[in-house]
């Protein structure tokens, strides 16, 4: 049987070795890319950040500072939208739908630890993907939890902590996140 590299593992959501020495070289990589991009005095720094992300649509817009931790497991659809302060830890797959706008200050999180101490402390970690659908807007100061998928036009309330699954057309807001609307 074939032994699984850490990033196999990292990208199947399995328990892996973050302190990989190809994890770290790749995640070095992305942050020089990222460096660039939140000290770049272009107009449209953007640009910079296609060759990191996994995909990108043509209509694509993101505001310095931005932060994640590989980069290749962001895929973004059309009319994309993130605003200042984004921050996106892409441990798996990070996929957003077109039309998605973000708010400032907006985090995605796929990264996460065992629950159980003594694998915690070993410094295991693992990551769940997320999923964001069509015509969402995440508002200022909004979390989305590993694991989670958002429906299509949905509205993520600033300040909203999403942990659990968001169905199509709804408003939800609060923390935990609760369904507040139904559009």
């Amino acid at each position: 049987m074939e032994r699984k590299t850490e990033k196999e593992k990292m990208l199947e959501g399995k328990l892996y070795c973050a302190l990989d020495e190809e994890l770290m070289r790749e995640q070095a990589e992305a942050q020089a890319i990222l460096r660039k991009f939140n000290n770049s005095s272009e107009e449209d720094s953007s640009e910079i950040l296609r060759k990191l992300f996994g995909r990108t649509g043509e209509n694509f817009c993101v505001k310095p500072s931005f932060r994640c931790d590989y980069g290749y497991n962001i895929y973004v659809g059309e009319n994309f939208f993130a605003n200042y302060d984004c921050i996106i830890l892409d441990v798996c797959k990070v996929v957003i739908g077109d039309n998605c706008m973000m708010a400032p200050r907006v985090c995605i999180y796929t990264a996460t630890h065992p629950l159980d101490a003594e694998t915690r402390i070993s410094g295991l970690e693992y990551g769940k993907e997320v999923i964001i659908g069509d015509n969402v807007w995440l508002g200022g100061n909004s979390v989305i939890a590993p694991g989670v998928t958002i429906g299509n036009n949905v509205v993520v309330g600033a300040g909203a902590v999403v942990v659990k699954d968001v169905p199509n057309n709804v408003v939800v807001g609060g923390n935990p996140a609760k369904i507040i609307k139904y559009l």
